[in-house]
């Protein structure tokens, strides 16, 4: 039998991307579903496509970069009577550019979606899995939390905050039969780059003409990255960087001195982004 069979699952950020991949896959493992995002067309088809495969689905709208949306959704999924044995923190955004070419708003709403809304719901969900015996909680990072990125300062200092925060209340709550993992994606074929680069009509034509040129296979699929994170997960891992080629990306950085890594990453995204 899965490991995942029978539990429910609270996906947010399940309209698009790794959480939509994730809510795919987990449904064929026979989990029930929890999704939750602003799109109700985008979780409507997957809803359907999530019973098609024989499982249970339960669609929650809700926006969660607005302050206090954690507790709003938490109180519409109790009053539902259901309750979640893992929570997959895996909403969230970025911005590319310089610190000041955005408003101080859409950093605010960032770091609620990436930093505070995250934490509320592992605050809330916490002691109900205590209470149950056990359950799990997948915080979705970034490799950007790895190292410093220029022209991605607000969101790779957030997805940073997301791996140390995962980390402590791993060994907080593992006595107590909770399982927490953070979830380091690399490169993914999904709406993110679409959505870091729309606030800036210049940063979206370049990197609509530098998308051309990436090659397919420096870049993994939302599914490959929902199948090693499940995959992590079931083995009780700490954290998990994706992608063979990410993996070998880091190890060469940490033989490298913080400012050479700074040096080199700030090349890379000022190519794009600066």
């Amino acid at each position: 039998m899965s490991f995942y069979q029978g539990k429910k699952v609270l996906i947010t950020g399940a309209s698009a991307g790794i959480g939509y991949a994730l809510a795919e896959e987990l449904a064929q493992l026979g989990a029930e579903i929890i999704i939750t995002a602003r799109r109700r067309d985008r979780l409507d088809e997957l809803a359907s496509k999530i019973e098609n495969l024989g499982a249970k689905a339960h669609v929650f709208v809700e926006d969660l970069s607005l302050p206090e949306s954690g507790t709003k959704l938490y109180d519409q999924i109790k009053t539902a009577g259901l309750s979640v044995d893992i929570l997959i923190n895996n909403a969230g955004y970025g911005r590319w550019g310089e610190l000041t070419s955005f408003e101080r708003d859409d950093c605010a709403k960032m770091l609620q979606l990436n930093v505070t809304t995250l934490t509320d719901l592992c605050h809330l969900y916490l002691p109900d899995m205590v209470a149950q015996g056990g359950g799990g909680i997948i915080n979705v990072g970034s490799m950007a939390s790895l190292s410093p990125v220029p022209y991605a300062s607000v969101y790779s200092s957030s997805k940073a905050y997301v791996l140390m925060f995962s980390e402590a209340i791993r060994y907080e709550y593992q006595d107590k039969g909770i399982n927490v993992m953070a979830l380091l994606p690399g490169g993914t074929e999904s709406e993110f780059a679409k959505v870091a680069t729309e606030k800036s009509e210049k940063l979206t034509q370049r990197y609509q003409q530098r998308e051309g040129s990436v090659s397919g296979a420096a870049m993994q699929t939302s599914q490959e990255v929902a199948i090693e994170c499940l995959e992590a997960f079931e083995k009780n891992k700490q954290f998990v960087l994706c992608g063979s080629r990410n993996r070998f990306l880091h190890a060469i950085t940490r033989l490298m001195s913080r400012k050479r890594v700074l040096n080199m990453v700030g090349g890379m995204f000022k190519k794009v982004a600066g």
